[in-house]
């Protein structure tokens, strides 16, 4: 089953998505946007720049958990992964952003 980008707006009216793998896990969540168009270029951004390595910023939370964002090539975060347990589960989820992320439908739930 393949990865999609789930589009949708927000309680306060601005929108966001999800990135999920093919079982349906979240593994990529956007910033807010102001506009649904400002939110489809963010997914257009996770899709070109999914498959850089140096894209990506291992980073770990106050309490030591391991998680990334995904930058684009102006240094902008197009997203965040949830918190892990290990840094192999970290790596797990970035390895399934590079795989789902370039070639995701995008479903629209605005």
């Amino acid at each position: 089953m393949a990865g999609k980008f789930d589009l949708k707006k927000s309680p306060s009216g601005k929108f966001m998505f999800n990135l999920k793998a093919g079982n349906n896990q979240v593994i990529l969540t956007s910033e807010l946007y102001e506009s649904k168009s400002a939110a489809q270029n963010g997914i257009k951004s996770v899709k070109k720049n999914a498959v850089s390595d140096a894209r990506y910023e291992r980073k770990a939370s106050s309490k030591g958990q391991p998680y990334f964002v995904l930058k684009a090539t102006n240094g902008e975060i197009i997203g965040k992964s949830e918190m892990y347990t290990s840094n192999s589960g970290m790596e797990n989820g970035i390895a399934s952003v590079k795989k789902n992320g370039p070639t995701a439908e995008v479903k629209d739930n605005t």
